[in-house]
């Protein structure tokens, strides 16, 4: 009798094992398409139906707040988002800094697991050129613009070539 009590309790548990995976991923599914459709829901105009104003309240308040704002920074690249943000936030020598940033690259997909984003500047000469001093107050302020619990952003040259990195 324990040899089929233990073969009976192996397949209920596999079968919850199956079913936990399978309703994950169907979350993961549900999920994406939930958020598309109230993001085309928030595009139109009365996005919501009036029934479903307790829900669709805080994804319109969330984003509502935000909508004009929201709509120029999309526009504006990530590398004006940060030069804008360090010239209302940023102390006279990240300023200075900031202002040889050509491109940004990452910064916009963070999940704050492995997050990475590229700073290039007009700087010239690597490593033991001119710019790693300025790379090290252009991660600093990177840093003070977007947070996460593990981001890395490396800052690269004219060339392609690293001058520093940081977390942020």
């Amino acid at each position: 009798m324990g040899m089929k009590s233990k073969i009976v309790l192996g397949a209920v548990v596999g079968v919850v094992v199956i079913g936990a995976v399978s309703a994950n991923s169907g979350d993961a599914d549900g999920g994406s398409a939930g958020k598309g459709s109230s993001v085309s829901a928030q595009q139109q105009p009365g996005g919501a139906d009036p029934g479903s104003g307790a829900d669709a309240k805080p994804a319109d308040g969330k984003t509502g707040d935000k909508s004009g704002a929201g709509k120029a920074a999309e526009k504006a690249s990530q590398a004006e988002q940060f030069k804008a943000f360090v010239r209302k936030n940023g102390t006279p020598q990240e300023k200075e800094a900031v202002a040889h940033v050509t491109k940004v690259q990452g910064a916009e997909e963070q999940n704050d697991i492995l997050d990475a984003a590229d700073v290039y500047t007009d700087f010239t000469g690597g490593i033991m050129g001119q710019g790693t001093g300025p790379a090290k107050l252009i991660a600093s302020a990177f840093a003070d613009w977007k947070q996460s619990e593990n981001g890395l952003v490396t800052v690269y040259d004219a060339e392609g070539e690293l001058l520093g990195n940081g977390t942020f």
